[in-house]
């Protein structure tokens, strides 16, 4: 079957007493022992029909073996690293999100976990980085805000080498373009709040893991730590699934007609979308089916970025990625504020640095925000400097 028959068919055939195409939400959090036998579910944070459809369609997208959803993509990546212990070393993208590098460096570093970061793309680099206590490799492919791709293949056959464990944050791509499980990577994360629920209005996390030895610890540690999702957000969450498809295939075509409309724009110095990266789009040409709807551009006059993002109509100037309305980010000053200045520059996250989740709008209408936006900034920043 194929994936877009899988995505719109999601809960469906699920439900057996009334036969309802719309998955249930089953909001009880205790199950009654009926003859004193348990039915399966006992205890909503442990198990909940609802949420178990969501957790069985991801493992299945995903081609992994478990599935396990959580309140956030925060939640999700905190749960992954509850299998590890003090002392632990990781290798991380040097260019990641904000969110992630404060949850590794504010909150499990006071529990003894170490991080590295460094650009994946560079095998001096990440041999340079490897300590006897190095436990896995934690990648972004596209990275967040950059678009940086990395060899998710290639990299997981080093981490094999080595004994490893490969943590792939898929949150841009999603399994309808890219599934690192079946590159070789050990345990798959989304925030589902992105482009998997697709209409910014659910929080919620997911993890796939392969292999008995993470989907029995991840079970373990899923019900332990008890991040999970409630049920009204797994139904949320299944029923933006099922557009996932047709979603991804127009974010993508928006993206890349607005990659060239600003790579050529006067105002704009660089554009990061896989697409113009030539590396970028032949490691994605043989390990995806895509490149995404994630845009990323350096404009030439910083003071001009205020003035940019007061003036869109159309695009929202808001936090957060991959919902059908589109909304630019300044990642300085929101999604990556908490990653000291010298590691932003590092990486290339400068004041010039804006980040475009693309919609589906029709393009056109995209286009003439933008443009009418520039025009207006560079309007703005002459009378000001006067």
């Amino acid at each position: 079957m194929r994936l877009e028959t899988r995505l719109a068919q999601i809960g469906n055939k699920k439900e057996k007493t009334t036969g309802a195409v719309s998955f249930p939400v089953y909001f009880s959090t205790a199950y009654e022992h009926i003859s004193g036998k348990s039915t399966g579910y006992d205890y909503s944070r442990t198990a909940n029909p609802t949420r178990e459809v969501v957790e069985a369609s991801i493992a299945e997208l995903e081609e992994g073996d478990e599935g396990y959803a959580c309140s956030s993509g925060m939640a999700a990546i905190h749960t992954v690293m509850g299998l590890f212990e003090k002392g632990d070393h990781f290798i991380v993208s040097l260019d990641l999100y904000g969110g992630t590098y404060r949850l590794f460096e504010q909150v499990l570093s006071q529990y003894g976990l170490t991080f590295s970061y460094v650009d994946l793309r560079n095998p001096e680099e990440i041999e340079g980085a490897l300590q006897p206590n190095t436990k896995g490799l934690f990648i972004e492919s596209p990275t967040n805000p950059l678009m940086q791709v990395v060899d998710i293949r290639l990299l997981c056959r080093w981490a094999r080498q080595r004994n490893l464990c490969v943590i792939v944050d898929n949150t841009f791509m999603t399994p309808f373009f890219q599934k690192p499980l079946t590159l070789g990577a050990d345990i798959v994360i989304h925030s589902a709040t992105k482009y998997l629920g697709g209409h910014n209005d659910v929080l919620a996390g997911l993890i796939v893991a392969k292999g008995e030895e993470w989907t029995e610890r991840l079970r373990f540690v899923h019900n332990s730590i008890g991040a999970v999702l409630g049920p009204l957000d797994a139904w949320l969450l299944m029923r933006g699934m099922k557009t996932l498809a047709l979603r991804m295939q127009k974010h993508q075509e928006n993206a890349q007609k607005l990659a060239g409309f600003l790579a050529a724009h006067p105002q704009v110095d660089e554009v990061f979308h896989p697409s113009l990266d030539p590396a970028g789009r032949k490691i994605l040409d043989e390990q995806a089916e895509g490149y995404g709807g994630m845009i990323s551009f350096h404009v030439k006059d910083p003071d001009q970025i205020p003035f940019i993002l007061n003036h869109l109509k159309i695009i929202t100037f808001a936090e957060s990625l991959g919902g059908v309305e589109s909304l630019m980010t300044y990642p300085v000053t929101q999604t990556h504020a908490d990653i000291p200045e010298e590691m932003r520059k590092k990486a290339g996250v400068t004041d010039r640095l804006l980040r475009l989740s693309v919609g589906i709008e029709h393009v056109d209408d995209l286009m003439d925000d933008l443009d009418q936006a520039f025009r207006q900034a560079a309007i703005k920043t002459k009378k000001e400097r006067r």
